[in-house]
């Protein structure tokens, strides 16, 4: 499989793209960034300098990646989800600090999810659309809402299980 970069996308020259990644409309991937193997970033996504995805990563159309962000294989991330990456922001703070977030191997988060930042997302872990993530997420977790709240656990494909 060949890269594929859409005319429209600016891509800085110290990025990397892995074979078989397609970047599509207006993508933005800035300084020595690194993008895995067999990737698809959609229309008018960004990723920040420095920022490192992992093969097999699926990024939906309006999603940022922000410095301090982990993203790990296999992770798909919904229509314009968002990440934060600082605890304090205000415009005039000129000495903020990035808050790491991890999203570990196969986890997905759905459209117009939010995550804050200095959280991690377990393996497998599954995002409902909308949610809004302000605490680590367990492996095979599920959350939805508004503070996010664990409701459930998935299997490895997504399907829903009983815990017993």
């Amino acid at each position: 499989m060949e890269t594929y970069i859409h005319p429209t996308a600016e891509i800085h020259p110290s990025s990397r793209i892995g074979q078989g990644t397609k970047v599509w409309n207006y993508a933005q991937i800035r300084e020595d960034a690194i993008i895995g193997e067999n990737c698809v970033l959609g229309k008018d996504t960004y990723i920040d300098k420095g920022v490192s995805i992992g093969s097999g990563v699926k990024i939906q159309n309006g999603v940022s990646i922000f410095q301090g962000v982990y993203v790990e294989d296999d992770v798909f991330l919904g229509p314009h989800m968002c990440f934060t990456n600082d605890k304090v922001p205000r415009a005039f703070n000129s000495d903020w600090k990035v808050t790491p977030t991890y999203v570990k191997q196969g986890a997905s988060i759905g459209a117009n999810a939010t995550i804050v930042c200095g959280i991690e997302i377990g393996e497998y872990a599954m995002i409902a659309a909308g949610a809004v993530v302000t605490k680590d997420v367990p492996p095979c977790g599920l959350v939805m809402g508004n503070p996010a709240v664990l409701k459930g656990y998935v299997d490895k494909e997504g399907n829903r299980v009983i815990v017993r």
